[in-house]
């Protein structure tokens, strides 16, 4: 069995971080999408969704971190792989119909924080750390290369086109049931 080249696992590390940038950055339109009928489609959803998925992003961030300084290792591999089975439990993406109905009052911004942590939040979280992993350390990534900026380009690159083809590509030839879960047709726009 001969080794794995460095050059062969770089491009795979680039290539994983290019399709979870994107995946987690076409993710936000379309679950915020989802979640605008809720609240009557006003203008601070779309705010408190942006507040949302950067504070979970950075969550991640700091997850990914926290694992390669004090889990180094296989440990770092074996905690990220539970909190991935762990999301798969949320697929597919759904609004939490328990969560209840939205308050009529100025609470409304916190029971949609809420409603997103509820019905998103683990899967995000989740993927956010394979974002960060073009940092040398982390834990997909745990041999640094000499160069790692074509990672970060990578994931800049990933985070772009899918924020850029959502609303031109993505949103107007398909369903929010076929983004939701590729495969399955559905009627729901």
């Amino acid at each position: 069995m001969s080794p794995t080249s460095p050059s062969l696992l770089l491009r795979v590390f680039a290539g994983a971080i290019f399709l979870s940038a994107a995946l987690l950055f076409a993710v936000q339109p379309m679950f915020t999408k989802m979640v605008l009928p809720r609240l009557g489609g006003t203008p601070s959803v779309w705010s408190v969704a942006m507040v949302f998925f950067q504070a979970v992003l950075l969550a991640g961030y700091a997850y990914a971190h926290a694992l390669t300084k004090y889990f180094p290792g296989r440990r770092s591999i074996t905690i990220h792989i539970a909190v991935m089975a762990a999301a798969c439990l949320f697929l597919p993406l759904s609004i939490a119909t328990w969560w209840g109905r939205p308050p009529a009052d100025a609470t409304a911004a916190l029971w949609l924080l809420g409603l997103f942590a509820v019905s998103i939040g683990l899967p995000f979280f989740a993927l956010s750390p394979t974002v960060r992993c073009c940092r040398p350390g982390s834990p997909a990534l745990t041999t640094p290369p000499a160069n790692p900026y074509f990672l970060y380009a990578a994931s800049n690159i990933g985070s772009f086109l899918a924020l850029l083809s959502y609303p031109f590509v993505i949103e107007p030839f398909s369903t929010l049931g076929f983004q939701r879960w590729p495969g399955r047709r559905c009627s729901s726009r």
